[in-house]
């Protein structure tokens, strides 16, 4: 995307105590969501099967049958070796696109590197040519017993952190633990859903969960956690600034760092898990680096000398006018653009509700109205995107048309309290006449702020308490300020105080984790299936927990009940039909004003790489299982 990106690849009705309340919109509660009032919730693992298992999947069997001998985008024969060069094209948890000063990337505290997370095994490993999946990993199997909330894995004997000492159940424990009560918030807040959790016997772990414990928690058990060293980690500070590589047992270690500069992490060659059927064909470099950068010329030229060999293009500008240089030309670098399975999710701008300013959804809508997508599109970024209107572009999670029987069955109950848009058609941002000053768009702004209570005075928009409107719009990269400007050019004709303002990557990451700013961008890419996440995003609680997902705020009854909807659904109907009722509400609170998507990824990296001939649905498949070509890299002068 054009601009920055905030993924996701992943409480308590109270007030806010940064200074307001969630953007309450009433829903019904569990009668209404079809559960019978005063039954016990249902397991979220009451429909896997019973006995030891190779793998699971959030709905359904498994794509991979027990004895499956690779992932179909694998290669087994692809070689190891070389090294590919990068920046970083998403985030999680504390990680900071311009810089890094820690080796911990699962705490609030500081700028977590990238990377780290291919030091340590999990449980269970993903699928990404399937939808929320997981296979043996450091545990061989796993098995769920008939209670619905319990889950018994028994570790693989040859699952070795680096050091080459066995990972034992005590050291899960340990980790999950551990995540759980001094991660970050991100994942402690799911981890919560833990209600025991013991080693059992010499090789097994055993997990009870919550009732009422979401579907994707197992997921994120097994495939999100990383497993640490325990005794490594003893007498250390878990949630202090680290600068020593933590005993790993990942495909990878750490190797050479300078903080804010670059990290490397470095091929474990005899990988213990090398040739399991999750594994095998993949992880093939022998040296992986991400190169931060502060300014995105500069992190061009980079890529234009050689110095970067893989980058992933977002600026429509940069690949429409800039990918001609010489070594294109000769044909040293190649260009690509491949088709992106998985959800595209929603770039916006995020009001920050919890602000009074914001708390009248006409004002929010009336502000919306004034950004002119269709001459940004044309003017900036070449006609390369289309239009976002909700967070599930590109998925059949997308409300479309009039609300089905089974959102109508979630959303009726409560119609005195729902925005009344949210019954009929999903909101649909109008499109402009693309001359930048849309005045009929103007006027309905006009209009919607006065039946907000505010009032134009000697060009001023004055707020209803007759404060004058103002909104900071806070960024930590100008390359997006083209972008921004017609947006607050708009704004200023009508009276609004509006700026642009990039501030350092240190006061960025401070003000966006307690919630100082206006409004900000971000992009989030849901889950196609049952997840926890989404109470990071949308939960009441995530919208007082600094340093969570849930910039703009939102939350409520209403976006609690739909939530818990959907991470407890149990059905792909009913997680269909869920999601399709909450892009319904929060799109018709006009808390985000969207902007543009596109279902491809364009990549450009020079020609010293191979892959496989099948890619992966929902990644781009590069890191593990694409391979370093030599023949091509001494042709093209790449092989040192």
């Amino acid at each position: 995307m054009s601009g920055g990106t905030f993924r996701l690849t992943r409480r308590d009705l109270g007030r806010i105590a940064v200074g307001g309340a969630a953007l309450a919109i009433g829903l019904p509660g569990a009668a209404a969501l079809g559960q019978e009032a005063g039954a016990p919730p249902a397991g979220p693992l009451a429909g896997q099967p019973r006995g030891e298992r190779h793998g699971f999947a959030a709905f359904g069997p498994v794509k991979y049958a027990p004895d499956f001998p690779h992932f179909d985008y694998a290669d087994p024969a692809a070689p190891k070796g070389g090294r590919m060069v990068l920046q970083a094209a998403s985030r999680l948890y504390n990680q900071n696109f311009n810089t890094f000063d820690t080796l911990n990337s699962y705490v609030l505290r500081g700028n977590g590197a990238f990377g780290m997370a291919l030091t340590f095994a999990t449980l269970m490993a993903p699928s990404t040519d399937e939808i929320g999946s997981a296979y043996a990993y450091a545990a061989r199997s796993v098995e769920f017993p008939e209670d619905g909330r319990s889950m018994l894995f028994r570790l693989d004997p040859a699952a070795r952190f680096h050091d080459g000492t066995p990972i034992r159940p005590a050291d899960v424990v340990f980790s999950l633990t551990t995540l759980r009560d001094h991660g970050h918030e991100n994942l402690a807040s799911q981890l919560r859903e833990i209600e025991s959790l013991e080693a059992a016997g010499e090789d097994g772990v055993s997990v009870r969960l919550v009732p009422g414990a979401s579907r994707s928690i197992p997921l994120t058990i097994a495939a999100s956690c990383p497993i640490f060293s325990a005794t490594w980690w003893e007498g250390r500070d878990f949630e202090a600034s680290l600068s020593e590589p933590p005993l790993g047992s990942g495909p990878y270690k750490v190797g050479r760092f300078s903080f804010g500069s670059f990290i490397e992490v470095e091929r474990v060659p005899d990988f213990w898990a090398a040739e399991q059927p999750a594994h095998r064909g993949r992880w093939n470099f022998d040296r992986i680096r991400y190169d931060y950068y502060r300014d995105r010329i500069a992190a061009f030229e980079s890529f234009k000398a050689g110095a970067t060999t893989y980058r992933e293009e977002f600026t429509s500008r940069l690949w429409a006018l800039d990918y001609n240089f010489p070594a294109i030309l000769a044909g040293r670098v190649k260009k690509d653009e491949v088709p992106d399975g998985s959800a595209s999710g929603g770039q916006c701008w995020n009001f920050n509700t919890r602000r009074s300013k914001f708390a009248d959804p006409r004002v929010r809508e009336a502000v919306g109205l004034l950004f002119d997508f269709e001459w940004t599109n044309a003017n900036l970024m070449y006609g390369s995107y289309l239009r976002s209107s909700s967070f599930y572009e590109n998925t059949e999670l997308e409300a479309q048309g009039l609300p089905s029987p089974a959102e109508l069955a979630l959303l009726e109950p409560w119609r005195a309290e729902i925005p009344q848009a949210a019954f009929g058609e999903p909101y649909v941002a109008p499109a402009s006449d693309g001359t930048g000053r849309d005045r009929t768009l103007s006027r309905r702004a006009l209009d919607l702020f006065r039946a907000a209570g505010c009032r134009l005075e000697n060009n001023r928009m004055l707020l209803p308490n007759g404060q004058r409107l103002t909104i900071e719009f806070l960024d930590d990269d100008n390359t997006f300020e083209p972008h921004h400007k017609g947006f607050v050019d708009n704004l200023k004709r009508l009276g609004i105080e509006a700026s642009y303002r990039v501030v350092d990557a240190s006061q960025y990451t401070d003000r966006t984790r307690s919630f100082d700013f206006d409004m900000v961008v971000s992009r989030y890419s849901l889950p196609l299936y049952p997840d926890g996440f989404m109470r990071n995003v949308f939960g009441t609680r995530s919208a007082s927990a600094p340093g969570s997902w849930n910039l703009a705020g939102v939350g409520g009854p209403a976006v609690d009940a739909l939530v818990e909807a959907i991470v407890s659904a149990e059905t792909p109907e009913g997680f269909q039909a869920a999601n399709r009722a909450l892009d319904r509400v929060l799109r018709a609170s006009h808390a985000y004003v969207f902007q543009w998507y596109k279902g491809t990824n364009w990549l450009a990296f020079w020609d010293m790489y191979a892959r496989p001939a099948q890619k992966p649905l929902y990644d781009v498949g590069a890191l593990d299982t694409w391979w370093f070509d030599r023949q091509k890299a001494e042709a093209g002068g790449m092989a040192g």
